[in-house]
């Protein structure tokens, strides 16, 4: 029971790395390299799909079966949005500028938990969320000259990812992990193959290697975060989805040079700080008497 707490947590931030991962490749893919947001997206999610294959081929409609079909679809159709939205960020914004409002999606998320789901939000839960926030704000410098305007991309892929992740909880209550990733990819090949059409399905070589790469590590991230959010409320794991804005900033600047102009460390500090004191409190919470 005392290990719960500390299990999802450590399950959100492994999610988080893997992200990390997959924001670098999608940019390199398409900034560096040239290749259109659309055909990369659809090309991501078709390879992570393909990774499943042997795991649906083993179960057959076993994974597949559910009561919740509606609220697949609808998951999906945020998530689609979220993804475009995204993807079309990364190829105009260096990255740390595109993290700065996606910081928003956690706030977003515990809301809609305490909202929605009837999670208990309580003060110490609001309280990481919102320094989580703090500390992403105090490395990015968002509100500096250098801030673009196309950056402004992300907080709409912030609001959509948050509802999407408040549909994916309830869904955990009945189904599992492999099912509610599986689903998730299933249903999103029709919606970028859509999407992609106006563009053309083409790859620059250069480029390749990048795009699946991250359609492995999509469904890594993809699993990962599922099963942390069946093990624990979507209020407590948000102050550690912070985390992968270091993660991301330090990617960035390793593959691209890109750097924030504002206080590295001291916004690491109070995210890593805020993280810790939850679940040092949710550990203790959950302890027999």
């Amino acid at each position: 029971m005392t290990r719960k707490p500390l299990y999802a947590a450590t399950l959100m931030v492994a999610a988080g790395a893997s992200f990390a991962l997959v924001n670098t490749a999608l940019q390199a893919a398409t900034m560096l390299h040239g290749a259109a947001s659309p055909a990369v997206t659809f090309w991501q999610y078709l390879i992570a799909l393909g990774f499943y294959i042997p795991w649906i081929n083993r179960h057959r409609l076993a994974v597949l079966r559910t009561r919740q079909a509606g609220l697949h679809v609808l998951r999906v159709g945020l998530a689609a949005l979220g993804v475009q939205l995204w993807v079309w960020g990364l190829a105009h914004v260096p990255i740390w500028q595109a993290i700065a409002l996606i910081m928003l999606s956690p706030f977003f998320v515990t809301s809609g938990a305490g909202l929605l789901l009837g999670e208990q939000v309580t003060p110490q839960r609001w309280g990481a969320v919102l320094l989580g926030i703090l500390g992403g704000a105090i490395i990015l410098e968002p509100w500096s000259d250098r801030f673009q305007l196309t950056a402004l991309l992300p907080i709409a892929a912030a609001a959509f990812w948050a509802a999407a992740s408040v549909v994916t909880k309830y869904l955990t209550r009945e189904d599992g992990p492999e099912t509610v990733t599986i689903y998730l990819l299933i249903l999103l090949t029709p919606i970028n193959f859509a999407l992609a059409a106006g563009t053309g399905f083409s790859l620059p070589q250069s480029a390749l290697w990048f795009v699946v790469g991250a359609g492995l590590l999509t469904a890594l991230a993809q699993h990962v975060l599922v099963r942390a959010y069946s093990l624990a409320d979507a209020a407590f794991l948000q102050p550690f989805d912070h985390l992968k804005l270091p993660l991301n900033v330090a990617l960035g600047f390793v593959a691209f040079g890109f750097a924030p102009t504002g206080s590295m460390w001291l916004g690491t500090a109070v995210i890593l700080g805020a993280s810790l004191f939850l679940l040092n409190r949710e550990s203790r919470a959950a302890r027999p008497a």
